[in-house]
């Protein structure tokens, strides 16, 4: 069996860790990696590969910036231009950026099956872009690996259903418990928790497009933030995207006392921040599920999740950025808190289960 997976973004890296090892234990399973370019400094992407074992990819098409449709053409056409001329047997793709439905469309055009992993996941709001991604991705592919059974059942209301669809778990999952054994026995720790010599802080992660592309909502969620530096220290490693866009407002991060910006984290040092910190603040949707395997609340700067059961089972809270004064609130509200007991994401093997699938299935 021959497998192009692609992958284009920090959290699609982090899941392709799992996969691509089960794939390298399988005789007769040959998968190569395909990198849009999506996540391209070295911040963002190469030193995922470094850390993490992740081989190199064999292809890498550079693609990235601009509006979403002419970054997922180009994507499109470089990726179609590949598997034309190696034939897979299978696709496979992950999650819900625009690599992920570049990845998936090409490969439908070409009638070259597509696996889906991390299928039926939902927000409901069809302004993201990210949800306009994966509803699509799930309706172009024939294996479906669902995380959770909601996201089993999301794809049920859709008329998605079948021996196709696999509840599995969470790759991320598998990723998490490994990768917390690989942190814990460095020598290194990440600068900043040096730096804070035992302190206890808040960790945050701001880069969606609907909190960077806004003034009234970046400007909200600096001021909580800087807010919440006068009780406790921020460390905020901040994205590239937030970057720019905190420039382009003229907001200064960095005189605040207590808020402590960074470059972006690597995995490693951020799974070794989540471990560490008291409560986290994000808009991510991989980093909510990380502070639930580390125990920690979770304060979410959105209108929805698509993880219900955290919210449902109080690990996480939602929190839109429409003022400084209501995030505040939510961000100290959530200091200390924790939720019930759950296991919605499987027993850590959801890369060995989707592994086997795949191995077993006729293409």
């Amino acid at each position: 069996m021959k497998i192009i997976t692609v992958v284009g973004a920090r959290p699609q890296f982090i899941k392709a860790v799992v996969l691509s090892a089960m794939f390298r234990k399988i005789c007769g399973v040959q998968e190569r990696l395909l990198h849009t370019g999506q996540h391209f400094d070295d911040n963002m992407s190469d030193v995922f590969f470094r850390e993490l074992g992740i081989p190199a990819p064999h292809w890498n098409l550079g693609v990235n910036g601009g509006a979403h449709g002419a970054m997922t053409g180009a994507q499109l056409q470089g990726i179609e231009d590949i598997l034309m001329q190696e034939r897979p047997d299978v696709v496979l793709v992950y999650g819900d950026t625009n690599s992920t439905l570049a990845g998936a469309l090409a490969a439908a055009k070409l009638h070259i099956p597509v696996a889906h992993v991390e299928a039926g996941l939902r927000s409901f709001n069809r302004r993201m872009p990210e949800e306009v991604n994966r509803v699509l991705t799930d309706h172009m592919s024939r294996w479906l690996f669902a995380p959770t059974q909601a996201a089993v059942r999301n794809l049920e209301r859709e008329g998605i259903a079948g021996p196709d669809v696999h509840q599995v778990g969470d790759v991320m999952f598998d990723a998490a418990l490994h990768f917390a054994e690989v942190a814990r026995g460095r020598s290194e720790r990440p600068l900043v928790l040096e730096q804070l010599s035992g302190r206890p802080f808040v960790l945050a992660t701001v880069h969606r497009a609907e909190n960077t592309e806004s003034a009234e909502c970046l400007q909200a969620i600096v001021q909580a933030l800087s807010g919440l530096a006068n009780d406790i220290n921020v460390v905020w490693p901040v994205h590239p995207r937030t970057r720019g866009a905190l420039a382009k407002l003229d907001l200064d991060v960095t005189a605040t006392k207590g808020l402590h910006c960074t470059e972006p984290l690597g995995y490693l040092d951020m799974i070794e921040m989540e471990q560490a910190a008291q409560l986290v603040v994000t808009d991510s949707g991989g980093v909510q599920k990380e502070a639930f395997f580390f125990g920690k609340p979770c304060v979410t700067l959105r209108d929805e999740t698509e993880w219900v059961e955290l919210v449902e089972a109080g690990w996480n809270r939602l929190a839109p950025p429409s003022s400084a004064k209501a995030l505040l609130k939510a961000f100290r509200a959530a200091l200390g808190t924790s939720g019930q007991p759950i296991e919605p994401y499987g027993r850590g093997d959801a890369g060995r289960r989707i592994a086997d699938i795949l191995q077993g299935s006729r293409v």
